[in-house]
């Protein structure tokens, strides 16, 4: 019988021919491995169980089309947390997670005391006000989305993960301002891929493209909510972007022709590719 060794072997030979990362069959094997309680190091050498590799090959030939593999199973890991996603959100990736991160710590240093209030505007799965809730606890956390089916998804996911936040249908930060909710903190990672560009298949062909792609130059959802600041968000306070690597002088140039006087840093991600924008109004670190 096959062993969980040969399958691996057999896999990485399929997704060379599609040209799909090898790795993401690995992961895709030992995300099952744990849903079917094996672990996979302890049996490598182990014949698979049967209802594991048919389940594995079904997966395997949508991987090979080129399906996110946060689709095909459902889910996706973010700050060692299981998020529910379907093609009704972007998946959270790496770089978001950076993000939180970097917000976490310059909240401790930037506020106080708290609690404080938080905004997550275009929250998608929900993973970045999720998180900041679960983190924070005893932060007010509101997350917006124009999407009724990204929120839907996102509400799911918070009431799994037992974090109260509150969510708010429209689009980008109108909702917190027509209700009159001034925000300490702004979470955004707004679409930011150029309409021109040219995308990973997996990405172009799977992932909602409202989320994906920010016009000409990538950043018309960037000057949506800049203007939308001062009727959102209080005077001392952080606002901090997730962005393409190749749009820092573009961005910051948004942010400061509107914002003089404001504190902008722009950090790097763990691959030294400027991704994160951080804007702090009326206090500098």
């Amino acid at each position: 019988m096959l062993t969980y060794k040969q399958l691996l072997k057999e896999a990485a030979v399929i997704c060379e021919g599609a040209q799909v990362n090898e790795q993401l069959s690995r992961r895709l094997l030992l995300e099952l491995c744990d849903e079917f309680n094996v672990d996979l190091y302890m049996n490598i050498d182990l014949p698979v169980d049967v209802s594991l590799k048919e389940k594995f090959d079904r997966y395997l030939i949508r991987l090979c089309n080129h399906e996110p593999l946060a689709y095909i199973l459902g889910y996706e890991w973010f700050f060692g947390r299981k998020f529910e996603c379907t093609e009704d959100v972007l998946v959270p990736r790496e770089e978001t997670e950076e993000l939180v991160g970097h917000i976490l710590a310059d909240i401790d240093e930037f506020f106080d005391s708290l609690p404080i209030t938080i905004a997550d505007v275009g929250t998608g799965s929900g993973a970045l006000a999720i998180t900041t809730k679960l983190e924070l606890q005893e932060c007010d956390i509101f997350a917006s989305d124009i999407s009724v089916e990204a929120l839907s998804i996102a509400k799911k996911n918070a009431e799994k993960l037992s974090a109260e936040v509150t969510f708010l249908q429209g689009d980008m930060a109108q909702p917190l301002i027509d209700q009159r909710i001034f925000v300490d903190v702004c979470l955004c990672n707004p679409p930011y891929i150029k309409n021109s560009e040219e995308i990973q298949l997996s990405v172009q062909a799977f992932e909602p493209h409202v989320a994906l792609f920010g016009g000409v130059d990538g950043l018309d959802l960037y000057r949506r909510i800049l203007d939308q600041v001062p009727r959102f968000m209080k005077q001392q306070s952080i606002l901090a972007f997730e962005m393409g690597y190749d749009q820092k002088e573009s961005l910051v140039y948004e942010v400061k022709s509107r914002f003089p006087d404001s504190h902008v840093i722009v950090r790097q991600d763990i691959n030294g590719l400027d991704r994160m924008c951080f804007v702090y109004f009326n206090r500098c670190f």
